[in-house]
């Protein structure tokens, strides 16, 4: 036996669409809290989305930003402090040139 297929109308979807834009929650999360497939509501955002250029938000893509950030921050602080070896190393070998 199959289930019904769950029927939404338009402005329901883009009211959907408009709500996902507009939290900072996952997809998912969104799509649990108004009782639908995560897949559907990707669908929908796919179609619906009212400002094309901006990203959709994602908890995923947010924590992979600041892991990003975090991770750049690591080697410019490994960066400058190799700069500062190297600095001292020519320093010395200047020396003993002379």
């Amino acid at each position: 036996m199959s289930e019904k297929r769950q029927s939404y109308n338009e402005t329901f979807k883009r009211e959907a669409v408009r709500y996902v834009q507009e939290q900072t929650k996952s997809l998912p999360q969104i799509a649990e809290e108004l009782n639908i497939n995560s897949d559907t509501l990707r669908q929908w955002v796919g179609k619906y989305r009212e400002f094309e250029n901006e990203p959709i938000n994602h908890g995923e893509t947010l924590r992979n930003q600041s892991q990003t950030i975090h991770d750049q921050q690591r080697e410019i602080e490994y960066l400058k402090e190799e700069i500062a070896i190297l600095k001292k190393a020519m320093h010395i070998f200047s020396k003993e040139r002379n």
